[in-house]
């Protein structure tokens, strides 16, 4: 190994020349260039050569952009055993803002390994091994590449500058934000970092799952009956059939006031029933976090409709229906409301530059995702037909 690299989030790195010419002048001699340190072994044998770069998001902007991200999918990926562990580790990536690079022209040994550990504890943060290993300040393992955790007792450190940077926003927020960034960066897709993070899950007001199994059941039904218009069939008998399965399902109070109207109208417009037909989509999202759903496909192409409406009509009451749902958790269903909301900004980026959507993205299909999942999780508290479709 001839690479090692400290994170640490500082309000200043005024103080790491000092504390590299107090750990390491003994053993090396030191010129210094801008942020960049060359450092030449002083032993008469074994001669080794040593470059330390010293990088920040005030001098470095691009390389954080890009690579904290890619660290936090990285990390991500990685199959930890202890889940808080990794909350903890990606909480402390999203707040680093220093990188101290370590570059030996040979193999380090042991002797310089210790040197470059006790560089670490005395600027704080974390060590990076080439291997993907983590450590704490200390040179303690706090999770190995294969997911396994270290001995290190973790506790994710914040200098107060990256904190106020925060005070609007949140360290779990940024962390999600950083994931899905990480997920686009792999799909090269289009993002804006400056695109503001979604609240963190104790900040959000939550459907309860009863909420969303009747309101998955009213939407279905109302999005039937909009088929039906759409495809000019019988308006009154249609309206009369479906207006008995919200009645035997009782989840007639679950529809919106523009879907209630639109049931009750005498002649519904076309464009409309075109419009709520489109919402299989955001119901498709529903029955997701209600575990009827595997996951959510990349949205690229309509969901299976048939299968949306045997989910419903295979049971012959709610209480059946919501007896076969498991909720997802809260956080599953934010991440994926992040996803979909940085995906809506790379569709309208597009659309309004005059290109394709990437990878095929389906913009109708994203919007109505969005419905359904920020409704979900409470965002801001918007009602089903007000969702803010802005990025």
């Amino acid at each position: 190994m001839n690479h090692f690299t400290i994170f640490a989030s500082k309000n200043d790195t005024d103080d790491i020349e000092d504390k590299l010419s107090d750990i390491l002048a003994k053993s090396f001699t030191i010129e210094k260039n801008d942020n960049e340190y060359l450092l030449k072994s002083r032993g008469l044998f074994n001669k080794y050569r040593c470059t330390i770069n010293i990088l920040t998001e005030d001098t470095n902007p691009d390389y954080f952009a890009k690579n904290i991200p890619g660290m936090m999918g990285f990390y991500n990926s990685i199959p930890f055993k202890d889940e808080q562990l990794k909350e903890q580790v990606m909480i402390q990536i999203s707040v680093l803002n220093t990188v101290v690079a370590i570059e030996m022209d040979k193999e380090m040994t042991d002797d310089h390994m210790q040197q470059f550990i006790k560089l670490l504890a005395s600027i704080g943060g974390i060590g990076f091994l080439s291997d993907g290993t983590l450590l704490d300040q200390n040179g303690m393992v706090i999770v190995y590449p294969n997911g396994e955790s270290g001995p290190s007792v973790f506790r994710p450190h914040a200098c107060t500058r990256k904190i106020h940077a925060h005070e609007m926003t949140s360290a779990q927020g940024e962390a999600r934000k950083n994931r899905t960034i990480a997920f686009l960066m792999d799909k090269e897709i289009p993002y804006a970092s400056s695109l503001p993070q979604l609240p963190p899950v104790e900040n959000l007001q939550f459907k309860s799952q009863e909420d969303i199994a009747r309101r998955a059941v009213a939407l279905l039904i109302v999005i039937q009956f909009a088929c039906d218009v759409a495809q000019r069939g019988d308006i009154e008998e249609s309206r009369e059939f479906f207006t008995n399965m919200l009645r035997t399902y009782g989840v007639h109070e679950f529809l919106t006031e523009h879907e209630k109207f639109f049931l009750e109208a005498q002649h519904p417009g076309a464009q409309e029933a075109v419009n709520i037909s489109w919402q299989y989509e955001a119901y498709w999202t529903l029955i997701w976090a209600l575990g009827l759903v595997e996951e959510l496909n990349f949205p690229d192409d309509v969901c299976d409709c048939e299968y949306a409406i045997q989910v419903v009509s295979r049971c012959e009451t709610f209480e059946q229906f919501y007896g076969q749902t498991v909720l997802r958790s809260k956080e599953d269903i934010v991440d994926e409301a992040d996803k979909i909301y940085r995906l809506h900004w790379a569709c309208v980026d597009s659309r309004i530059n005059g290109q394709e959507a990437p990878l095929a993205l389906n913009e109708s299909v994203v919007m109505e995702r969005r419905r359904g999942l920020f409704w979900m999780i409470g965002y801001q508290g918007e009602e089903w037909d007000t969702i803010s479709m802005d990025t």
